[in-house]
């Protein structure tokens, strides 16, 4: 393996990394400041953070007016259903631990090859295994005795399905624009919208988002600037599909980080659903060679 790769993998691993121990932030924000107000905070610091990284990439180069018109639709477009999709995930990591959190997040990966058989794509044997495998994982990861899902699971799973078209959306617009740009658009767009609905739903005081100064800073700086620059930077000398495999570690990392951390603690049956989703995400992301 080239020095230059094995470099890249090592930095998308700490962006898994950095990804993982964000569900800690905010699950710790929630103890100080409502859903709304936590992302609002730590995405408009988010979409801050990657403005100088545009005007440092942008130097020397002529303006595109067509391409930056593209890169704010997009954003805006991403930005919503970024908005949807981690006011779910807020909600639910309130309401369930922050392992099974990160895992049942995870299964966007999953989930979007099934959504492209809307698109008339193929669906390939190992994706069908997947899901077999995801379907028992969840049963045994949010299934409690009396046979009922927890509220917070159900919320996290509704954010997984609103990542997978998130990613979708992104597949549609990131060809056309600076990635960069339509990410920063991106964040400031979900603050925006966060923002109107904690004015509407919460009680924001400067009290309230001092006293969470840590996670928000954590989860805008670290996971929405640092960890996005790694990936940007990384996935450029390494293989597509070993990068999703390496990011696809964020969901260990965040069971780690709430034991380490947080003392959560899950039961053998849980870490058995845990174990499949894992190996659901692997084998979905691995591709299938087609027949001659």
């Amino acid at each position: 393996m080239e020095k230059k790769t094995m470099g890249s993998n090592l930095l998308l691993g700490l962006a898994a990394l950095i990804w993982g121990v964000a569900f800690v932030a905010q699950s710790v924000g929630m103890e100080y400041v409502g859903a709304f107000t936590f992302n609002a905070s730590r995405f408009l610091i988010g979409g801050a953070v990657l403005i100088p990284l545009i005007r440092a990439g942008n130097r020397g180069k002529e303006r595109n007016k067509a391409g930056e018109k593209m890169a704010v639709k997009g954003g805006i477009c991403c930005g919503f259903v970024l908005f949807v999709a981690s006011s779910f995930q807020q909600f639910g990591v309130a309401h369930t631990t922050v392992g099974k959190a990160g895992f049942i997040t995870a299964l966007y990966i999953v989930i979007v090859p099934l959504l492209g058989i809307f698109m008339k794509k193929k669906v390939s044997w190992s994706v069908w295994l997947s899901v077999v495998l995801a379907t028992v994982g969840m049963y045994l990861l949010c299934m409690t005795e009396g046979l009922k899902v927890g509220r917070g699971d159900v919320l996290v799973f509704l954010c997984a399905v609103c990542f997978s078209f998130h990613i979708l959306v992104i597949d549609y617009f990131s060809p056309k624009a600076d990635g960069v740009v339509i990410s920063c658009v991106q964040f400031f767009t979900a603050g925006i919208c966060s923002a109107v609905m904690a004015l509407i739903f919460e009680t924001v005081s400067i009290a309230s988002v001092a006293a969470a100064w840590a996670p928000i800073l954590y989860a805008g700086v670290m996971s929405c600037g640092v960890g996005y620059t790694l990936q940007v930077v990384a996935q450029k000398n390494t293989d597509p599909v070993l990068a999703s495999l390496i990011l696809s570690l964020e969901s260990a990392f965040s069971l780690l980080a709430g034991w380490v951390i947080l003392g959560q603690k899950l039961s053998p049956k849980e870490l058995g659903g845990c174990l499949l989703v894992f190996l659901a995400i692997i084998l979905a992301q691995i591709p299938v060679k087609k027949k001659a």
